[in-house]
């Protein structure tokens, strides 16, 4: 098969920045060419936090929104390939996944007939001004199916990470977390366990006017406050059987706001960073015993991979696993999702499945996306 060169862009529940990938396929390998990280500006951030929730006018806000970060997408792509030195006539397709603005997938409460999951970031403007071929709008096939629209990366990992005999947990912490399990035979589970990074991030901008907690640095000056932390894992998400997913419709500052309300005094502000590192570890840990899966090597990807302060706790907390990051599977963790939106376009040029039914609990598998030709 001859070497292709595809494009993966992401922008996760952080909305920090839009990471576009690189990557390089062949018969039996998936490689990271280049990496390029393009801002969001601040402004059109705060419009994309405004339309997670319900709103004034959403359709101008949201149509507007849509090509403004289509633009920004085409342009990380374009300063990717200015980067290279790669032409668009090389690239086979970029795969963009958008930004997640609305995701109400499923549950008890939510019927099939009503979810529905909604990401922008015009395809056609990427295409239009990349002459890229773009795939995207990836998850609602899978939710017409009566699946869960996420996690999609599980099927990536399965490719990439899988080694036949061997058995290990794929755990990406992005603005939520979820795990991957991968069996020796082949077969894998994978489900939303809960927050990863947002709740972190958003107290740290809160309180120190920081993007994130470096390293857990902050985290680690503080004390895990055991009646918040309590509370937080009482969230009737978490006992959750998979599949399932989540978002910022549910793990947001409102949400943080009300269980520390609940407390008869303030809670520094540095412990409720340290309970919230310690809710995002918990909840891993809960959700591989929720599965009865003990890993012998569970690795962390996403931004969340960089923070030694989480992978300490993690191992402590799940001794006796080697806990580490998908660099030791040969790519850089916070590179993970962008190359697997990449893959999932070639997936989708090749008709193929994108999605995993034991994953996401769609009724079959299916191609996923749509094709944008340049």
């Amino acid at each position: 098969m001859a070497r292709e060169l595809l494009i993966g862009l992401m922008s996760g529940t952080s909305m920090d920045s839009i990471d576009a990938a690189l990557i390089s396929f062949d018969a039996d390998t998936v490689n990271l060419e280049a990496t390029h990280e393009h801002p969001i500006p601040a402004e059109l951030r705060e419009t994309m936090l405004r339309l997670c929730a319900s709103g004034a006018d959403e359709i101008e806000v949201m149509g507007v929104a849509d090509r403004q970060l289509g633009e920004l997408f085409a342009a990380a792509a374009n300063e990717l390939l200015a980067a290279t030195g790669n032409a668009a006539s090389q690239i086979t397709a970029i795969g963009s996944h958008g930004q997640t603005v609305r995701h109400r997938p499923p549950t008890t409460t939510n019927p099939a007939a009503s979810a529905f999951t909604l990401q922008i970031g015009d395809p056609n403007t990427i295409a239009a001004l990349t002459g890229i071929t773009t795939v995207a709008d990836f998850r609602r096939r899978d939710v017409a199916l009566g699946g869960q629209g996420a996690p999609l990366a599980p099927a990536f990992h399965r490719a990439v990470f899988g080694r036949p005999g061997e058995s290990c947990a794929v755990v990406n912490v992005g603005g939520m977390a979820n795990i991957t399990v991968l069996y020796p035979d082949g077969n894998m589970l994978g489900f939303d366990c809960g927050p990863g990074n947002v709740l972190m991030d958003a107290w740290i901008a809160r309180h120190r006017g920081r993007p994130f907690d470096d390293d857990g640095q902050w985290a680690a000056s503080g004390e895990v406050h055991t009646a918040l932390l309590k509370r937080l894992l009482s969230e009737p998400f978490i006992k959750l059987p998979a599949p399932k997913s989540t978002g910022r419709e549910l793990f947001n500052k409102v949400w943080l706001g009300a269980y520390l309300d609940q407390l008869l005094e303030p809670v520094p502000a540095e412990n409720v960073q340290a309970t919230l590192l310690e809710y995002t570890a918990q909840t891993i840990r809960l959700g591989l015993e929720q599965i009865a899966f003990e890993p012998s090597t569970l690795y962390l990807c996403g931004g969340g991979a960089r923070n030694g302060r989480l992978l300490k706790r993690l191992a402590a907390l799940i001794h006796p696993c080697k806990v580490t990051t998908t660099s030791d599977l040969g790519l850089a963790p916070e590179w993970v999702e962008a190359a697997a939106f990449a893959w999932l376009a070639r997936q989708t040029l090749a008709g193929l499945p994108g999605n995993a039914c034991a994953v996401t609990g769609a009724s079959t598998e299916s191609v996923l996306g749509a094709v944008y030709a340049a």
